[in-house]
């Protein structure tokens, strides 16, 4: 056989020359050429190293930076109001936070002196320190210890049950996906050449002091496709601004000039806040002629098939009693807040309300975007005032009643979503507390009602009792208070799957239906635990009905708007101008009101800054004083999770997350 060579042709200036290479010394050829010469390694070495001197450099003019930002929020910064009235819990955080800090100067303390008092005996104890830290020893193991193991176990059960929950709800939504399971309309749709064949609609917009949205909202519901003699929009203003009242009465004029079916109302006595609002109208004499109701926040704008998309699944089917439609933020990348929030709210509608919609035809109302039978609310026994949830409250007195319900997730809504912490907080806090409210009303209905004992057992293990209470009693409780006390407690230790693998695992699960927010996925772990503190704390107000679980705040809105809502909305005022001055009831004018209250503004213009908040920053440090202690056991896991987890309520508690206000 013929030995193989390879030929090598080299070129250089007014020369060539052939070199033969045999087979057997044809690596050295690729060794040779995949050879860096020492010079090209050292200007290698010279550019990493020029890169790490620029990032040196940056790095502390950014922690200048950051300093100087942290030192003018505390400056400018307001206590929130919302701290003042939930004392009890930050002053035991407070004193936890002092006890914490004692005992790592004394673990400091007892490590630079590298005692190790297994070793001694206790006539060998030198000292009166040296005895206490000892006697401390002791007890810690023979009574503490015992103690928070007890406590840990309690809540690692709730967690995985917790967990299971979450699981079983992703199975359920994959499930549907891969069997396409999706509402069916029943029967033909409505004849189009046929008005006659539509069922009469009635439209709710309920608002309190809405300024920035209402325009928006009464443009996107008076551009519904429904005949218009079988639909009637009724703007239900609770606005106690006599300007922006004239505002608002302005443009439902507007819109009645063309011709669309529409109403304002006024309650000279509001009570009851948006129950108390959807209450009254809903006694007007002309709403029993309606045979459906479909509800509408301020910041909501239904696409004009709204109707069309939802109305057609209660024919044929008289035991359907709500239509409910999913929502999409039109600010969910503005910025971090907006994007874990939006996190939050796509796996709650695309698992927990289509999975419990198609297989159990009952999920909590969402209060807005939903399609309501008048009959089924009538039997249900109306809007009631008794908490500050008056749409699950409905949904659940439905439920016991026998009515059934459907989540539409391809149906969607546009609307917004809070891009400051503070009126964030504020919602949940109302999110979470009046779930306890109803739960200790409704218990008693749920007990004595007919439906049968499996949905009664999902009602109140499941709907109340695991989603509503046990998830924001066992995060807080396990993460925030716990786990820091396991620092000073060896003995009681949690495993590492508890803080790092279960959770990522199931913030990986929450995440999969808003898939391009993976990247967030780290930062929406921690600031789940953040918000766990909020939730507790509304949770227990509502539970043993304290002060703050009655306050209901309207949710700040921006008024944000697509490209083509404003394109929209600039032809629709350029056309307002060129038409001939229109009488109307009032004695102002749209513009001359606007122009009254921007003067208003002017003489007395509100003061905004961001807040402090005490809970947040007393547990921030509680963590990292944690964090510090964990170094001296050597907890690799334990310790990075803690610093990062003290650092993200650091940020909260600056108000450092969200819409920041110069």
């Amino acid at each position: 056989m013929a030995s193989s060579s390879v030929v090598v042709t080299i070129e250089k200036p007014n020369k060539f020359s052939l070199v033969e290479i045999n087979g057997s010394d044809s690596t050295l050829l690729l060794e040779k050429q995949k050879a860096v010469s020492p010079k090209q390694f050292t200007w290698f070495l010279f550019l990493k190293a020029n890169r790490v001197f620029a990032c040196l450099s940056w790095l502390p003019m950014a922690l200048k930076t950051t300093f100087l930002s942290v030192k003018k929020r505390i400056a400018l910064s307001d206590v929130s109001d919302e701290e003042a009235k939930s004392r009890r819990l930050y002053r035991f955080i407070k004193v936890f936070l002092f006890i914490s800090i004692f005992a790592l100067v004394l673990e400091i303390f007892a490590h630079l002196k590298k005692w190790n008092l297994n070793m001694i005996q206790p006539w060998e104890v030198q000292g009166l320190f040296q005895w206490c830290y000892m006697t401390w020893l002791s007890f810690r193991v023979d009574y503490v210890a015992p103690l928070v193991l007890t406590m840990s176990k309690f809540c690692i059960v709730l967690f995985l049950i917790q967990s299971l929950d979450r699981l079983i709800l992703c199975l359920g939504c994959f499930w549907i996906k891969y069997k396409n399971l999706k509402p069916r309309i029943n029967g033909d749709a409505y004849d189009i050449e046929d008005g006659s064949s539509f069922p009469m609609v009635l439209v709710q917009i309920p608002m309190c002091n809405e300024r920035e949205v209402f325009a928006q909202s009464i443009a996107a519901a008076s551009q519904l496709d429904w005949p218009k003699d079988r639909i009637l929009i009724q703007v239900l203003d609770d606005s106690d601004d006599g300007n922006l009242q004239l505002l608002i009465k302005d443009e439902v004029s507007l819109w009645r000039e063309k011709g669309v079916n529409i109403i304002y109302r006024h309650r000279l006595i509001r009570t009851g806040y948006k129950a108390g609002n959807l209450k009254s109208a809903m006694a007007c004499d002309y709403v029993k002629d309606y045979e459906f109701v479909a509800i509408f926040d301020a910041d909501f704008q239904p696409n004009p098939d709204f109707l069309k998309q939802t109305v057609p699944h209660f024919k044929g089917d008289p035991e359907l009693g709500l239509v409910q439609a999913r929502w999409s933020f039109v600010n969910k990348d503005e910025n971090l807040l907006t994007r874990l929030q939006n996190i939050n709210l796509c796996f709650h509608f695309e698992v927990e309300q289509q999975v419990n919609g198609a297989f159990l035809n009952f999920f909590g109302f969402n209060g807005t975007a939903g399609v309501w039978r008048i009959k089924a609310l009538e039997e249900s026994g109306g809007w009631l005032e008794r908490t500050t949830v008056e749409d699950m409250d409905i949904a659940v007195r439905a439920h016991l009643n026998g009515w059934k319900f459907i989540f539409l997730n391809d149906v969607k809504v546009l609307c917004e979503l809070p891009e400051s912490y503070e009126a964030y907080k504020k919602q949940q806090h109302r999110w979470h507390s009046g779930p306890m409210q109803l739960f200790r009303l409704c218990l008693p209905a749920i007990v004595t009602s007919k439906i049968s004992v499996s949905k009664k057992a999902n009602l109140i293990f499941l709907f109340f009792l695991l989603r509503k209470l046990i998830l924001p009693f066992y995060s807080f409780t396990l993460f925030c208070i716990i786990l820091p006390l396991t620092m000073f407690i060896p003995e009681a230790e949690l495993p590492l799957w508890v803080i790092c693998y279960i959770p990522i695992f199931m913030s990986f699960l929450n995440i999969i239906p808003a898939l391009k927010s993976f990247p967030f996925l780290v930062p929406y772990l921690l600031f789940e635990n953040t918000m766990s503190v909020t939730k507790f704390n509304a949770m227990i107000s509502g539970l043993f009905q304290l002060g703050s679980a009655y306050e209901w705040v309207v949710t700040k809105k921006t008024g944000r708007s697509s490209e083509s809502d404003l394109v929209a909305l600039a032809e629709r005022e350029s056309k307002s101008l060129n038409e001939e001055k229109i009488t109307r009831r009032h004695s102002e004018s749209g513009l001359e009101t606007l122009n009254k209250l921007k003067k208003q503004e002017e003489i007395t213009p509100l003061k905004k800054r961001n807040r402090l908040y005490r809970k947040e920053l007393v547990l921030a440090f509680l963590l990292l004083t944690a964090a510090a202690r964990s170094l001296l056991s050597a907890h690799g896991v334990h310790f990075y999770f803690l610093l990062f987890q003290g650092l993200t309520f650091l940020v909260v508690g600056l108000d450092l997350i969200g819409e920041q206000i110069s």
